[in-house]
């Protein structure tokens, strides 16, 4: 044995090849923390001090190979001074160009998941050969940061800048198929020959049939490329990226800039130049929020793991009500593998739910994702039924029906009657209470809410309520099959709205309270794109249907009288309904609608609308973005801390987590917690306090954000704050 770390183990064979083994004992994965690069750094100078080796295998022993560098390790790393981190990075550098310069030949064995860190190790050593089933990526832009430990410099130079463009800009996880034919890897093989085909790589450069030596010098000197031809590929490619990416995600239009200006230097100069630009990234506040959102990400899917791992498998379920809800949750199971009954009373609507089911499989096929057979294949699993005949085998069935307490009653009591005593019960309601529902229950206890969001393809968050009744069984079982259908499911208390359009109300309240005082909704419009949402309010009110938020206001309005009772009955929405603009569903609502050449609707600009408008208003009044912004931002933030005093949701991870994944929060910001975090509890306070006394109790903070405000508290604490 060479090495034996916690981490890290080489050993060498008798024909003095070595192979170092990454199998971190205490984990499930490996990563790359700052613990096992100390490991990655002995364990390569005992390789130099080593003599008679012929060669270097990297591989692991867990399913994946390197999933990247420790995240969790992220934020308390990018606190530290600019001079740090470049301290770092330039230590990594250092350890990866000993590995690349080691005086034998080197071959990555890549059994699974390359990431980040993990796949730069891997462009550090002369080969790589890649399982069939693996994936190679760098995706620290989403991250808001840059691949930091060669990444930049060594990808561009084996697979061309533009390919290392696409892959780093996107960030990309990339098959074993695409890897070979883009140059990254040098072979793709099954996994049990992974270790074989290394070894092969090994005695073919021994043979002097590859050349090492060679592959070394491309990585480490300038890209070959003239000035017309990095021209054209990194002026095409910054403003392609810039139009994706957007004006709030800097990272991808930073890499391609690092890529350009490290192109004509060798390699310690192009790193440096790399690393300096990581530095300022993990500086910034996009960086920050996104890393957060990633740690949130993980403890949401940790907390659905601890209820799935409680469950007993959905192994089929049932959707009741057809249309195009129902026919979305039935494309989400089945193609996901999980076979499903679509009941309706009515053959049309089954017809509906169907066509909805086909056209988003075709799209997929149009994609790419399937083929047209796995089409055919994944259709059967869905079952059109006019009876509940069938219903006595299913594990657990969504009802889908029409948004009204007593119709939903009704169809729950029938469907309990023809079900089994451990079917669980779900209903996909938005906003009518699953205690109240349960009361049209014999068996209330394997009941619970399962609320999707539309378009259910699209949305990955479910919210999974919890009445005064259901059992952890039933939470258990519905976020299992939640998971199953390849969603986010995040469980939350029962409450008029429950969390997402509890949250999401009092920001229509905000807006109708705008244009009450003369704000053009085109501008607040303009305003919150720009702050970051994927839509203005008054769009997202023609997208949501003007009776579909009605009504929802009205529900909140009952449900919290003392902030939103005026949404009862007056303001803008009711306004619209009134005069039959409801929005997209008819053409109509604060813009007008065409379809596009593709058959979507399009909105422009309707006087009448502007018209009808101003008539509700006190007389036009102008608004500075800044006040456009906290208007409409407080009521939201606001109830998102109610809802995490009041246990509705269990943690600020989750209350953000489900604002970004239900209604679209702008990531870049973190989530509704996060956001009020970044601008510091006390000036939030203070803000609200000064719009409260204008505008009223929506904007009035709870006394324990007083409390926490004036304690110096925050709801993430930072690096070494208790």
């Amino acid at each position: 044995m060479i090495y034996q770390g916690i981490a890290i183990s080489v050993a060498r064979d008798e024909h003095g090849v070595a192979t170092l083994t990454l199998d971190h004992r205490d984990e499930s994965v490996n990563t790359l923390s700052s613990a096992v690069v100390g490991e990655l750094a002995e364990a390569v100078e005992a390789l130099r001090a080593e003599s008679g080796l012929v060669g270097l295998i990297l591989t692991s022993a867990k399913e994946a190979f390197v999933v990247g560098a420790d995240i969790t390790e992220f934020h308390a790393m990018f606190e530290k001074e600019e001079a740090e981190i470049l301290a770092m990075l330039d230590r990594v550098h250092g350890l990866f160009n000993t590995l690349e310069d080691l005086p034998f030949p080197t071959v990555t064995a890549l059994n699974g998941l390359a990431l980040g860190g993990g796949c730069e190790l891997a462009l550090a050593t002369d080969f790589r050969v890649m399982s069939d089933t693996a994936q190679l990526g760098l995706p620290e832009t989403k991250l808001g940061i840059l691949p930091g430990w060669g990444g930049c410099v060594r990808l561009p130079r084996l697979i061309g800048a533009d390919n290392a463009i696409e892959w780093i800009a996107g960030g990309t996880q990339n098959k074993s198929a695409e890897a070979l034919r883009m140059g990254a890897v040098d072979a793709v093989v099954p996994g049990d020959a992974l270790l074989e085909a290394a070894r092969d790589l090994l005695d073919r450069a021994h043979r002097g049939e590859l050349d090492h030596a060679a592959r070394r010098a491309e990585k480490t000197s300038p890209l070959r490329l003239d000035a017309i031809e990095q021209m054209m590929v990194f002026e095409t490619a910054k403003g392609y990226v810039a139009g994706k990416a957007g004006p709030h995600y800097p990272a991808p239009i930073e890499a391609i800039k690092v890529i350009q200006k490290g192109a004509g230097e060798a390699r310690e100069r192009a790193q440096s130049i790399e690393a300096g630009a990581f530095a300022k990234l993990a500086k910034t506040d996009v960086c920050y929020n996104l890393v957060g959102l990633f740690l949130n990400d993980q403890a949401v899917k940790k907390a659905g793991g601890r209820y799935a791992k409680q469950a007993r498998p959905v192994e089929s379920a049932a959707v009741l009500g057809a249309g195009i809800m129902g026919g979305g949750i039935a494309y989400q199971s089945a193609s996901k593998g999980t076979p499903i009954l679509m009941k309706d009373i009515k053959a049309e609507a089954i017809d509906l739910g169907l066509k909805e089911a086909r056209k988003l499989f075709a799209k997929q096929v149009e994609r790419k994702k399937f083929t047209t057979e796995q089409m055919a294949e994944r259709l059967t699993h869905i079952r059109p039924t006019l009876s509940y005949g069938d219903f006595g085998s299913v594990d657990l069935v969504v009802e889908a029906v029409v948004e009204n307490p007593k119709v939903k009653g009704a169809v729950l009591a029938e469907a309990e009657t023809a079900v089994g005593q451990d079917t669980i019960l779900a209903s996909n309601t938005s906003t009518i209470s699953i205690t109240r529902l349960a009361e049209h229950l014999e068996r209330p206890e394997q009941f619970c809410g399962m609320h999707f969001f539309n378009p259910v393809h699209r949305m990955p968050l479910v919210e999974v309520i919890r009445g005064e009744k259901t059992s952890d069984a039933a939470v258990a079982a519905t976020v299992a099959y939640a998971r199953q259908m390849g969603k986010t499911p995040i469980v939350v208390n029962d409450c008029p709205g429950f969390l997402v359009n509890r949250v999401l109300f009092p920001y229509f309240g905000g807006f109708s309270r705008l244009v009450a005082q003369g704000a053009d909704f085109r501008h607040v419009d303009r305003v919150m794109e720009r702050f970051g949402w994927p839509m203005g309010p008054a769009y997202l009110l023609d997208v949501v249907g003007m009776d579909t938020a009605l009504h929802a206001g009205e529900v909140m309005a009952e449900g919290f009288p003392e902030r939103m009772g005026d949404m009862r009955g007056q303001g803008v929405i009711p306004l619209m309904v009134e005069h039959e603009r409801l929005g997209q569903k008819n053409g109509k609502g604060f813009y007008a609608y065409e379809e596009d050449r593709k058959g979507k609707p399009q909105k422009v600009d309707d006087d009448e609308a502007q018209t009808l408008v101003e008539r509700l208003a006190e007389g036009a009044a102008t608004f500075s973005d800044e006040a456009i912004i906290a208007r409409m931002m407080m009521p939201l933030c606001l109830e998102a801390v109610r809802c995490l005093e009041d246990g509705i949701v269990g943690s600020a991870a989750e209350a953000d987590m489900a604002l970004i994944y239900g209604i679209g929060f702008p990531p870049f910001r973190g989530g509704a917690l996060r956001y009020i975090d970044a601008m510091g509890l006390e000036a939030f306070v203070a803000q609200a306090d000064e719009l409260a006394a204008e505008l009223g109790p929506l904007y009035a903070p709870t006394d324990k954000l007083r409390e926490m405000a004036r304690h110096g508290e925050c709801f993430y604490p930072h690096a070494g704050q208790a």
